[in-house]
């Protein structure tokens, strides 16, 4: 049985294209459950949900909110109810799928909401800047994005046909069975760097073999944020988190955090991970002349015309090692990290650029240091991090801790 789709959005401003939607969708076969999330004024059709229980899921009465007369506390609670309520559905079991509407506060709201959503729910967001930079409403999550070409206002020539076609979409999206999966083969998470392609490759290659799906996401930021939101959807079974660069990135300004919850995902889902050190050496940044002036003086590399390289220093070593242990002391199911002594980079080898055994050192003893040896098992092999041995050793570890052995 089908599923609702929730339609989600300010039925005060845009009432008539919200109506507009749910009687296609309707119209379509499948049934809709209508969340007001506007505050202006009445809106245009009965919801399912009003607005006050959006505000109060929000943390706010809506009253209070209409007498604050400040219109981004107002977007503010309205996305945060409307995530709380559309989290609830789904637990439930009631939805199908989700769609949107709505200028830069409706797509706030919007896709808000749908980034509670675990990935593979039906997301659709028509929205006047889906043409632009669409980052900050999508983050990690399977939003689909449809650019409303005109600005949403009334039932137009041109807008129905848009509309309409965004109604038939998410119809078809919550109407649409899974065809049977053939590989149901475990689901394992790896991290990888340019400067770990060497180690990721043999790991990938190796677990396939033993009869694995590897999911290599990029250590770029958003690489990092995509991997912990699919662990906490629960598709991942193991972790081979052996790129952490990302966190130098968070601590020292680069530009490619993951963020501070960086390492914390496969922790609080208990699910076995082996977590290296790869590319700890190395702060990304764009061209020369974007890096800040307060960082003159320290060791670059460039790697191409766009990236430059900055080498991480002994003192932030040794913080980047206390911040992993602290990540990792919080797990509640099978960890290890692996310490490869000689390099946790391909330039971080003797004889390249960023080589540097003090700064490994630090990072490595502030690790001894602050692991907890009663939740985390710590593993130290005298190879650089692109080693065979130390690859592989890192993959039987993950194995072991399956229980596939």
């Amino acid at each position: 049985m089908v599923g609702k789709v929730a339609v989600l959005g300010t039925l005060d401003t845009k009432g008539q294209e919200y109506k507009y939607i749910k009687d296609l969708v309707e119209s379509a076969g499948v049934k809709t459950i209508v969340i007001d999330a506007g505050v202006k004024g009445a809106p245009y059709f009965v919801p399912d949900i009003s607005n006050e229980e959006v505000s109060r899921a929000g943390g706010r009465e809506l009253q209070d909110i209409i007498e604050q007369n400040d219109r981004g506390l107002a977007v503010d609670v309205m996305m945060r109810g409307a995530a709380a309520i559309v989290s609830k559905l789904h637990a439930q079991g009631e939805l199908a799928g989700i769609i949107s509407l709505g200028g830069t506060a409706g797509t706030t709201i919007g896709t808000y909401a749908m980034q509670a959503l675990p990935v593979g729910i039906p997301k659709l967001m028509v929205s006047t800047v889906a043409s632009g930079d669409t980052r900050p409403y999508v983050g990690v999550k399977d939003i689909t994005m449809m650019y409303s070409v005109v600005d949403i206002s009334g039932i137009n020539s041109l807008s129905c046909k848009i509309l309409a076609n965004a109604a038939f979409a998410i119809a078809g999206m919550a109407k649409g069975e899974l065809p049977p999966v053939e590989n149901d083969k475990p689901l394992i998470a790896a991290t990888m760097f340019g400067v770990t392609t060497p180690c990721v490759t043999i790991v990938r290659e190796y677990l396939e073999g033993k009869g694995f799906e590897v999911l290599v996401f990029h250590a770029t930021g958003a690489g990092g944020k995509g991997m912990e939101s699919l662990i906490e959807s629960g598709f991942i079974k193991g972790v081979l988190d052996i790129t952490t660069t990302e966190w130098a990135d968070e601590l020292v300004g680069g530009v490619l955090s993951a963020g501070p919850e960086r390492l914390e995902a496969a922790g609080k889902a208990g699910i076995p991970q082996v977590v290296s050190v790869g590319a700890l050496d190395m702060v990304n940044f764009g061209p020369p002349n974007t890096i800040p002036e307060h960082l003159n003086g320290r060791k670059f590399y460039q790697h191409n015309p766009t990236v430059t390289l900055m080498r991480t220093t002994i003192a932030e070593n040794e913080k980047l090692g206390e911040i992993i242990a602290s990540k990792l002391n919080k797990t509640e199911g099978p960890t290890a990290i692996f310490l490869p002594l000689k390099g946790v980079s391909l330039i971080d080898t003797e004889g390249q650029a960023f080589y540097g055994p003090e700064e490994d050192a630090a990072l490595f003893d502030a690790l001894r240091k602050h692991v907890s040896k009663e939740r985390v098992e710590l593993i130290e092999m005298d190879t650089d991090i692109n080693n065979r041995a130390f690859a592989l050793a890192m993959a039987d570890k993950l194995i072991a801790m399956m229980g596939l052995r």
